[in-house]
This record gives C-alpha cells, structure tokens and sequence, in this order.
C-alpha cells in the first residue's frame, strides 16, 4: 500500500515593476531555479520562526543589574584620580 502526500499549490496573482520582474527572471535562472520557488522561499523564510536570536534579543533577556553599575562614574573617578595626582 502506497500513501501519497500530495503538496497543495495555491495560484498566487501579484503585481511587481517590470524591471524588477526582470531581474528576478534573471535571478532565478542564475540560481537554477523558478521565480515562483524563489517567492515561495522568501514568504517561507517570513513566516518560519527565528531560531537564533540576534545580539539586541540576547542583551535584552540579560537580568538587569543591582545597585550601582560598575563604570557608571568612571568619568568622574578618572578626572578625580587625575587632580589628585596631577593637583588640577
């Protein structure tokens, strides 16, 4: 017994600059393969969830610090240290 899982296509109408479709065109035939499979990547790639995180989502996630935040007065202790050994 054979089961066959049949991929359903949908016609899809848009509409896109000339130009644009032209260089698309050429495009895909340099990838060797369809503009309609290049479309049906990209809206794959749109719709698909992020598997990485990108660098702002991590630092977003990091627990915000207690207290006072290390260097967050290095400017003034830099122009402190320097009058007092300097004496400007």
């Amino acid at each position: 017994m054979r089961i066959f899982v049949l991929d359903m296509k949908n016609r899809l109408n848009i509409t896109v600059d000339d130009a644009l479709v032209e260089q698309a065109k050429r495009y895909a035939a340099k990838h060797k393969t369809s503009l309609s499979s290049l479309i049906e990547q990209y809206l794959k790639s749109l719709t698909r969830p992020s598997r990485k995180k990108n660098i702002i989502d991590l630092m977003k996630e990091l627990p915000k610090p207690k207290g006072e935040v290390p260097g967050s007065n290095a400017k003034k202790l830099y122009f402190e240290n320097r009058r007092k050994k300097y004496g400007f």
